[in-house]
């Protein structure tokens, strides 16, 4: 049975939801899959904003815009952001529609050239003025590279205020049955996928993030509608805030225990710190094991907390390799505005705690007390150099 879900106005969501694939872009762990939005406007002319991935919904995909127009050509495709889980079906619609005009920016058309071999019927934003005048609906077009790629824009519907943000504003995470914000809870499944999805894939541009909300200031938006996750109809200002929160590091009073321990020793110091924090009145605090947590949910849970406290065992007169890869994403990422603990063990050579100084100081964060770094297995007199750390660290957060 054919659905039409309508935005508003003449615009309509043709999305897919992707519960087969287990790794976003390879990396990002997908538990709860992953939905690729598109959206086609029916209007005097019509447009398509970004098309899905290809990953074997093509058919049905071009079967569902074939519905929505029926028999009409299609007049315009719009790419906001050429990266392949949203221009997958790009050479697909072509091929169905061959006069169809591609509009993007300069930038967009290199990579499409690189990508499909297409040079043809190219309509660059800067060529069309004001607006693109479709007949009800008048789209205009924002450049808002590097959230995430160079290339990224938006487009802005200046009838009903549709904001359509490509990848800024999106989420992991399938739709299931809720398309729209009303219609889910998001707060029980979308927000930490949300906060996920932000800070493994948007997170290294925070600065350009914040210059795209500034382009923001004083326009009106009534909808937005995102390549990932829900359209916000009744709520929109909720999802700008979180972006804009996270984008600034603002983080919530709480802890972060991150550590690498072979034998446990340094799982005791974890523990026990941890222990020291909640009777100081702490009562956000989490303990995550980088050999088992996967290094996506750490990075989302540095962006949730504003304290961090890392420990790190030796090994092989280093740092855990497991710790050193999680610590070098952070400084890639050039995360900012973190209180910050160090802590570890060793039992022949030391390396943990002096290559996590290493990174204390590339990383600038405040670090709240000195490093500790047990011999051997702690023990009742050892644990109490602890103590300093976390009285320090509850001291910052209260």
């Amino acid at each position: 049975m054919f659905t039409r879900i309508n935005i508003t106005g003449k615009v309509y969501w043709i999305g897919v939801n992707d519960r087969k694939k287990h790794l976003f872009e390879n990396i990002w762990p997908l538990p709860d899959g992953v939905a690729y939005n598109s959206y086609i406007i029916v209007d005097e002319k019509t447009a398509i904003v970004d098309t899905i991935e290809s990953f074997g919904a093509g058919t049905s995909y071009l079967h569902r815009i074939e519905q929505h127009l029926e028999g009409r050509p299609l007049n315009y495709l719009i790419i906001n952001h050429m990266e392949l889980d949203h221009s997958g079906e790009v050479k697909t619609i072509i091929e169905k529609y061959p006069d169809v005009k591609i509009i993007g920016n300069s930038t967009t058309f290199k990579i499409l050239a690189a990508y499909f071999g297409i040079t043809e019927n190219l309509l660059n934003t800067s060529e069309i003025g004001d607006t693109l005048d479709l007949g009800y609906h008048k789209l205009k077009f924002v450049m808002t590279p590097w959230i995430h790629w160079p290339e990224t824009m938006m487009t802005y519907d200046t009838t009903d205020n549709i904001l359509f943000s490509a990848d800024a504003f999106g989420s992991f995470g399938t739709l299931d049955g809720g398309i729209f914000d009303d219609e889910i809870n998001f707060e029980a499944y979308y927000e930490d996928n949300m906060r996920r999805y932000f800070s493994n894939i948007v997170g290294k541009y925070c600065n350009m993030t914040q210059k795209a909300l500034k382009k923001l200031d004083g326009v009106p938006v009534n909808y937005i509608c995102s390549t990932h996750g829900p359209v916000w109809r009744k709520n929109p200002e909720k999802v700008i805030e979180l972006y804009d929160k996270w984008s600034c590091y603002e983080a919530e009073s709480g802890v972060a225990i991150m550590y690498a321990s072979m034998y446990g020793n340094t799982e005791a110091m974890a523990d026990y710190i941890a222990r020291r924090i909640a009777e100081e009145g702490i009562k956000e605090i989490r303990i995550f094991d980088v050999s088992k947590t996967h290094i996506s949910y750490l990075i989302s849970e540095i962006w949730k907390y504003k304290a961090v406290i890392l420990g790190s065992c030796a090994y092989n007169g280093e740092m855990y390799p497991l710790m050193e890869q999680f610590c070098r994403e952070m400084e890639h990422m050039s995360v900012k505005n973190k209180l910050l603990g160090l802590f570890g063990s060793y039992s022949w050579s030391g390396g943990g705690v002096k290559n996590l100084l290493k990174f204390a100081e590339n990383i600038g964060w405040e670090q709240v007390a000195d490093a500790i770094e047990v011999y051997g297995i702690p023990t009742d007199e050892k644990y109490t150099q602890c103590d300093a750390l976390a009285k320090a660290m509850a001291g910052k957060l209260k």
